[in-house]
C-alpha cells in the first residue's frame, strides 16, 4: 500500500517536475498543498514548526537548525533546494544611513521577520568575514517574530516600534541599513558596492554559496517507514536533475533570475549548482551552523551527521 503523504514544497525550477506528477517516488505519494508565493511558503514553514501540520515540509535551514535545537520531532532530509548569494541583501538609504558596512557598528539594523531567517544569517556572517564588521556591536531591529518560539534572541536585537516600516526606515536614515528587504524599493541601494558580482567573486574566492532551504520529514513517519527517506531523496533529486538538464542545455523558454544565477553558478564552478547530499555541501553545512553559534541561534555546533538520516548519509544526488 502507497503511503500518502501531506507536502508542503514551492512549486519552482528544481521541483517542478516533482509537484507536477511527472517524477513521483516509489513508496510514497506526495500530496502537494498549495502554497503560491514566498509568503504563504514562510507561513507553512511556521506551521511545521509550531503544529506539524505537514509529513513532509520544505523549510529554511536555520529554521531548521534552531527547530532541531529545540526538540522538534523532525528531521531533515540533505535536499537542499534554494541557494542564493546574499551580497545584495544588505542595503541602506540611497540618501541616508551607513556608506560602508563598518559604519553599521554602533548603530540600529533592520531585520525583515525575524532574526533566525536564514538569509540575515548569511548576510550578517558576509559583513563578519569579508568586511570585518563586529555583530555585537550592532542592534538587529526585526520587523516580526521567530518561527520556533521558545527561541530567545540575544541581547542586541529588539523588535520594530508597532506601525513603522522597516524600508521607510532604512530609507530615511532611521535604521543604518537592513537585511532581507528588497533593493528595488524606493530609496534604496545595496551596502556592498557591486553586491551582485562580490558574491560571484566570493563563490570563485572562497567558495561561498550559501544554502538556503532544505526538507523535513516528521519523525513518525520516518520510523514508522524507515526507507522513505532514501526514497523521497531520490524523488527530489530526479526532479532537479530535469532542471539542470535544461539549464544546460539553454534556450528553451524563458528564464528567471534565479535560473540565471545558477546557469552562472554552472559557468563559473562547472558542477551541478544544485547538488544533494551531505558530501557535495558539507562546507556550506558547518558554515552556517558556524555562524549559528557566533551569531547565538545555536548554543553549540552541530555535527552535520547528526542533521539528517543515517540512511541518507552517503546519498549523492
Amino acid at each position: 500500500m502507497t503511503i500518502a503523504l501531506r507536502t508542503v514544497t514551492a512549486t519552482q525550477g528544481a521541483t517542478r517536475a516533482l509537484t507536477s506528477g511527472a517524477v513521483t517516488p516509489r513508496r510514497c505519494s506526495l500530496e502537494f498543498e498549495d502554497v503560491a508565493g514566498m509568503p504563504a511558503l514562510v507561513q507553512a514553514f511556521r506551521r511545521m514548526v509550531r503544529g506539524l501540520e505537514f509529513d513532509v515540509c520544505e523549510m529554511a535551514f536555520t529554521t531548521y537548525l534552531c527547530a532541531k535545537a529545540h526538540g522538534k520531532p523532525f528531521t531533515a532530509l540533505p535536499v537542499f533546494l534554494a541557494r542564493g548569494l546574499h551580497h545584495g541583501a544588505i542595503v541602506r538609504g540611497a540618501a541616508a544611513g551607513a556608506r560602508s558596512p563598518r559604519d553599521i557598528e554602533g548603530q540600529r539594523v533592520g531585520v525583515s521577520r525575524g532574526y533566525t531567517v536564514t538569509t540575515g544569517v548569511w548576510a550578517r556572517g558576509i559583513l563578519q568575514d569579508e568586511h570585518g564588521v563586529d555583530l555585537s556591536r550592532v542592534t538587529w531591529v526585526r520587523s516580526g517574530d521567530e518561527h520556533v518560539a521558545e527561541y530567545r534572541p540575544p541581547a542586541n536585537v529588539v523588535a520594530l516600534e508597532q506601525g513603522r516600516d522597516l524600508a521607510e526606515m532604512v530609507a530615511a536614515g532611521e535604521l543604518a541599513a537592513g537585511i532581507g528587504i528588497a533593493a528595488d524599493r524606493p530609496g534604496l541601494t545595496p551596502l556592498i558596492a557591486g553586491a551582485e558580482e562580490a558574491g560571484f567573486a566570493s563563490l570563485r574566492r572562497r567558495g561561498l554559496y550559501p544554502i538556503n532551504h532544505l526538507v523535513v520529514v516528521r519523525d513518525d513517519v520516518l520510523d514508522a517507514h524507515p526507507d522513505l527517506a532514501p526514497d523521497i531523496f531520490a524523488a527530489y533529486a530526479a526532479a532537479k536533475d530535469r532542471y539542470v538538464q535544461r539549464l544546460r542545455r539553454g534556450g528553451a523558454g524563458a528564464l528567471t533570475a534565479t535560473d540565471l544565477m545558477y546557469r552562472r553558478v554552472m559557468e563559473i564552478t562547472g558542477a551541478d549548482p544544485l547538488p544533494y547530499g551531505i558530501a557535495p555541501n558539507r562546507a556550506m553545512i558547518e558554515q552556517l551552523v558556524r555562524h549559528a553559534v557566533s551569531q547565538r541561534i545555536l548554543d553549540r555546533p552541530a555535527v552535520a551527521e547528526a542533521l539528517f538520516p543515517e540512511n541518507t548519509h552517503d546519498l549523492i544526488g
